[in-house]
């Protein structure tokens, strides 16, 4: 039992540090960044969800390169935004959404590959 617990912290601690290149997502937060015609990432996130937390790990990695510095990276929480979710005419968690400006350039789908995320994250540049 102790070592289920202290498994499930460990995960929850990793997956709360991984979310560290984003911010939660707010509509105001979104605007602004459409309207200065910024390079846009909503990720539909779960923190339950381990495709999510796999996305969350490349994310985290390629925000670090200078590339993708400028990125707006923003976190939709699957379970407690249910109106944004739909909003962004989707169903489903570990859905990954950019855009340059106010044009949505690209989409995914559960995909945990880095090379194609990174492919994503380079149509909103």
């Amino acid at each position: 039992m102790l070592k289920r617990f202290l498994l499930f912290f460990i995960a929850l601690l990793f997956s709360a540090q991984l979310l560290a290149a984003g911010k939660p997502f707010d509509q105001a937060t979104f605007n602004q960044a459409q309207k200065d015609g910024k390079s846009i990432l909503v990720a539909i996130h779960a923190d339950w969800c381990p495709t999510c937390r796999a996305q969350a790990a490349i994310i985290e990695k390629l925000s670090k390169n200078e590339e993708f510095k400028s990125l707006v990276i923003l976190r939709v929480d699957f379970d407690n935004q249910e109106d944004v979710v739909k909003a962004f005419r989707t169903n489903r968690q570990s859905t990954l959404i950019v855009f340059k400006g106010t044009q949505e350039v690209g989409r995914s789908l559960g995909d945990t590959r880095e090379t194609t995320i990174n492919a994503l994250l380079k149509k909103a540049l």
